[in-house]
């Protein structure tokens, strides 16, 4: 006969896979605010390369995707993401999507389909990079997605953590959150020092070969 769990025991191990989904614990890479952002070089969606030190001199935000998770979903159907792809860009940054989603895994998709998806939602990043081995996700010790990192004119981390303060899926909540990458890249435009450089990154788990 099957096991009928008590409905305490299914609550527990409800929250449990929700804390999971919305902040795991991996021994990943850890980057330090502070240091030289890791170097990389990988191929985007329209099939160039993007090398990071190729970029030295401008402000980047490195933001990981999976177009099926629902705390992306929030941000892109509200036209958040978008929004904020376009204001980095009209002060000069350089906006890039990182999708390291593992073939077969969740939000894994091929250059074609990652171009089509952002024309669909209007998206406006500078690039997307397609990251399949997880090399660059675990390098940089990206867990969620989304997960933001902002990188200043120099080549140093200066911001990694969530894209704003509510750890939610609801597009309600993103006007009374704190807009963590907003702020950061607004106040580098303007020649400050990124006030709040750490957060806890908030989102569904990056879907990594090994996990």
């Amino acid at each position: 006969m099957p096991v009928r769990l008590s409905t305490r025991r299914q609550l527990v191990l409800s929250a449990t896979a929700l804390a999971a989904l919305v902040s795991p614990d991996w021994a990943f890479a850890q980057v330090t605010v502070g240091q030289p952002a890791p170097a990389f070089s990988l191929v985007a969606a329209d099939g160039k390369t993007v090398a990071l030190e190729s970029l030295r001199g401008k402000t980047v935000v490195l933001e990981w995707t999976n177009h099926d998770c629902p705390f992306v979903r929030k941000h892109y159907d509200a036209g958040n993401m978008q929004a904020q792809q376009k204001e980095a860009a009209a002060v000069g940054a350089v906006w890039l999507q990182v999708i390291s989603s593992a073939p077969g895994k969740q939000g894994y998709v091929d250059g074609a389909t990652a171009v089509a998806l952002n024309t669909n939602r209007q998206a406006a990043p500078a690039g997307t990079l397609l990251d399949p081995t997880g090399k660059v996700g675990q390098q940089y010790g990206a867990k969620t997605t989304p997960h933001m990192y902002v990188i200043n004119v120099q080549g140093t981390l200066v911001y990694q953590g969530g894209i704003d303060s509510i750890a939610s899926a609801r597009t309600e909540d993103i006007a009374k959150a704190e807009q963590h990458v907003r702020v950061a890249v607004a106040e580098l435009a303007k020649g400050k020092t990124v006030t709040k450089a750490t957060s806890k990154p908030y989102g569904c788990s990056v879907k990594y070969a090994d996990s």
